[in-house]
């Protein structure tokens, strides 16, 4: 590109803000508000607490088991990452000696979770047949590596952690996707398979997730 470089063909190529900035004249009053409006959503989705019961009634007829992290409150869970990824003391979990388990956190985004993680369980069923009465464990406070000792304590040869992202300012609502194999406390990050960005503003579906997803697990076993 020769010359000034071309933001306007840059800003259709993203969702995110091209040099939106006052050095040269001052931002547009529209271009102010969406701003202020996506930082209002990001901050809302952080601290939104997640709804066990409508998301069980989503989920439904598939059984809940609803746990929560040693993270007592949001303020907790925002200052203490660490608790985030230990399970509550005397959490009780059934053996289920399952080939996957299947866990939802809210994580940084309740309303992700609460958006597209049934969306993405229901597709993901519908091709391995194995999770048709599986339960889901759905964790409040929950950060990825939680569901390493929840898959350790239900016997499962794998875990698909279903979590809120990090919202940004183009999107507040995006869910991410972490499988592991032979969950077990201490296993590192490095250790995961990652699909993520699953939302339904320009990111991946929760079919197309779940595709993904299928084909890992196959690969996996």
């Amino acid at each position: 590109m020769s010359g000034a470089p071309d933001f306007d063909r840059l800003r259709r190529l993203t969702p995110a803000r091209v040099r939106l900035d006052a050095a040269s004249r001052p931002v547009p009053l529209d271009a102010l508000l969406s701003f202020q409006q996506d930082h209002a959503a990001a901050r809302d989705a952080i601290h939104a607490g997640l709804d066990m019961a409508a998301l069980c009634a989503a989920l439904a007829p598939r059984p809940c088991i609803a746990v929560v992290s040693r993270a007592t409150d949001r303020a907790t869970y925002l200052r203490r990452p660490d608790l985030g990824r230990q399970l509550a003391p005397d959490t009780q979990l059934p053996q289920l000696s399952c080939p996957l388990a299947l866990v939802i956190c809210d994580g940084l985004s309740a309303p992700a979770a609460m958006a597209h993680a049934p969306a993405v369980i229901a597709a993901l069923a519908a091709q391995l047949p194995e999770l048709d009465s599986q339960p889901v464990v759905v964790v409040q406070g929950g950060r990825v590596a939680i569901g390493d000792p929840i898959g350790q304590a239900l016997g499962a040869e794998m875990v698909l952690v279903l979590i809120g992202e990090r919202p940004g300012l183009s999107v507040s609502d995006s869910l991410g996707a972490y499988l592991t194999l032979n969950p077990r406390p201490g296993l590192r990050d490095s250790a995961r398979n990652c699909v993520s960005n699953i939302h339904l503003n320009g990111g991946l579906s929760p079919v197309a997730a779940a595709d993904r997803l299928a084909w890992l697990i196959r690969q996996a076993r």
